[in-house]
């Protein structure tokens, strides 16, 4: 009884007096007290470190996923499913998380949650087989979620209430910042100690960031009733819903998507539940999911558009990245195409947060994706002699548009939400984590089984131009046979193998055509999002001089 008391001492938050305009703006918020200089620093740097946190937690993973799977012994399609569980239990997490800060306050949401993902992190360091790193990663996603919260909280107490919006869009960027810095650090972390290096580095940052979340509280919330019976039934359904499609999405283009039976029946499964989930919302006097508000036309044009974005913002993961990994370059090769990348990602936060507009919030979100339109075009003329140097403009181009969209695009959904509400606000923050997560696996698995499709086509178009009597052909394989000359004395043996190296070289230029066509796309995809929102904003700005609502 006497740690349960002790236990409960600590996790109580302390008691402090607001003024009129301190107050909490909404349960399960922090109060906004005007803070010395020093206090707000803190404050920022324990926001970075946060929101760095928050962002490694899966780009490790994603960013080493071959030195994981050579070190665990597993297929691709088994190590493809650890960024992918990380996502599927960290996609609908948030509907609770809210309604926990809500009725339990913030103290002991930050540090019961901080605690156990310190703990699961330890934990990674005992994965033996495929069923524990999966286990781990899984209990990871939850118990990773609350950071970002936590990260934008913090930053907003750093900034003076005057800036507070500009804190949002800092607090929603730092994590973007992780993906290209989890590139840049890895081939060191992975050179010390192979990949529980990974996790040792995880680790510190978990401790650290529990470290500093208990020595500088944030500000108490207020606390109401929050949680309803029916909350959980919601949740289970919503949960597993976006769990499934998050599997399938992450899944279908290594299993196939017409090969795989498990795909189907996860697809059987997931749609009713959802279903379900939205019917049960629908009929609630104060739903989890507010069906009516997600279903209006402002709500549904920023889910078309959003959605839009975080598919062509995947061209870098999954284009960029891939093209270069074919034509024989890694993270070792590709540090300062990498630390590029993060300074175009830091930048775009940091202009994004200076330059943002709060009437006017859908033009940041043009311009981002105009950027990419005109980056990706450019890169879809690339060939099997373009290295990384040929790609820092245009990849740091969309790695500044990818930052510079983020936060206005939450603000712009956010204040919709308020304007209608604060309980519309679970059901924003809900949409909000779908359309980021599963858009961007939809995003990675629309544009790699672009990419393999094209390189089939691509591939049948070359070998048919191969003709085994053409001269050409004859001298290129003679010169692959006379390649290999000093070490293949049967002469047989070395006209196969110049016939085997004609034929690498003409998958090579397969694989290189098919990312051009995927630079096409997202060239193509980038420009209709952005006629569209210029569509949008020139009919608003017509209705607004005749007098006609939005």
């Amino acid at each position: 009884m006497a740690v349960m008391a002790r236990v409960r001492e600590f996790l109580r938050e302390e008691q402090w007096t607001f003024a009129a305009h301190e107050l909490p703006a909404l349960p399960g918020s922090p109060g906004s007290p005007d803070h010395p200089t020093q206090r707000r620093i803190a404050y920022g740097l324990i926001g970075v470190l946060l929101g760095l946190t928050a962002g490694f937690g899966n780009s490790l993973i994603t960013a080493n996923t071959y030195a994981l799977q050579g070190a665990l012994g597993l297929d691709p399609a088994e190590i493809a499913w650890l960024p992918t569980v990380y996502v599927m239990t960290n996609v609908s997490i948030n509907l609770l998380m809210i309604k926990f800060r809500q009725e339990f306050g913030l103290r002991p949401f930050a540090i019961i949650f901080l605690a156990l993902y310190v703990a699961l992190t330890f934990a990674h360091l005992f994965v033996r087989d495929f069923s524990s790193a999966i286990l781990v990663r899984a209990a990871s996603g939850m118990a990773g979620a609350p950071i970002s919260s936590l990260a934008l909280y913090y930053l907003m107490q750093s900034f003076p209430a005057k800036w507070r919006l500009r804190a949002v869009v800092v607090g929603i960027g730092v994590p973007q910042c992780a993906t290209p810095m989890a590139r840049l650090f890895s081939p060191e972390l992975l050179a010390m100690s192979q990949w529980r290096t990974l996790y040792l580095f995880e680790l510190g940052l978990a401790a650290m960031s529990l470290a500093a979340v208990i020595a500088l509280r944030l500000p108490p919330t207020n606390r109401v009733k929050a949680f309803e019976p029916l909350d959980f039934v919601t949740f289970v359904l919503f949960a597993g819903s976006m769990a499934l499609f998050a599997a399938v999405l992450g899944l279908g283009r290594i299993d196939w998507w017409t090969q795989a039976s498990w795909i189907g029946w996860a697809l059987i499964a997931a749609i009713p539940m959802l279903a379900a989930a939205l019917v049960i919302e629908h009929g609630r006097a104060n739903p989890l999911l507010n069906t009516r508000w997600l279903a209006s036309a402002d709500i549904l044009r920023f889910t078309i558009v959003t959605i839009m974005a975080r598919i062509v913002l995947s061209e870098q993961n999954t284009g960029a990245v891939g093209l270069l990994t074919v034509l024989g370059q890694n993270n070792d090769q590709l540090m300062p195409f990498f630390l590029i990348l993060t300074i175009a990602t830091a930048a775009g936060v940091a202009a994004s947060a200076m330059t943002l507009n709060i009437e006017k919030l859908a033009h940041p979100i043009m311009l981002a994706v105009g950027l990419v339109a005109i980056a990706a075009f450019i890169d879809s003329h690339s060939t099997s002699l373009t290295r990384a140097p040929q790609l820092y403009a245009t990849q740091g181009l969309i790695a500044f548009a990818g930052a510079f969209f983020l936060g206005p695009a939450l603000l712009f959904g956010m204040t919709r939400a308020l304007a209608a509400g604060s309980g519309h606000i679970i059901s924003f923050i809900a949409l909000f984590g779908i359309i980021n997560s599963i858009g961007g696996l939809g995003g990675a698995a629309l544009l790699s089984t672009y990419q393999v499709v094209r390189e089939k086509a691509n591939s049948a178009a070359l070998v048919q131009t191969i003709d085994p009597t053409d001269p050409i052909v004859t001298q290129r394989i003679q010169a692959g046979a006379a390649g290999v000359g000093r070490v293949i004395g049967d002469p047989s043996l070395r006209t196969a193998e110049g016939a085997a190296l004609l034929s690498q070289a003409t998958t090579r230029e397969a694989n290189v055509l098919a990312y051009n066509d995927v630079f096409r796309l997202v060239a193509v995809l980038s420009a209709l999002t952005f006629l569209y929102l210029f569509f949008l904003l020139v009919r608003r700005s017509i209705r607004a001089r005749r007098g006609v609502p939005a």
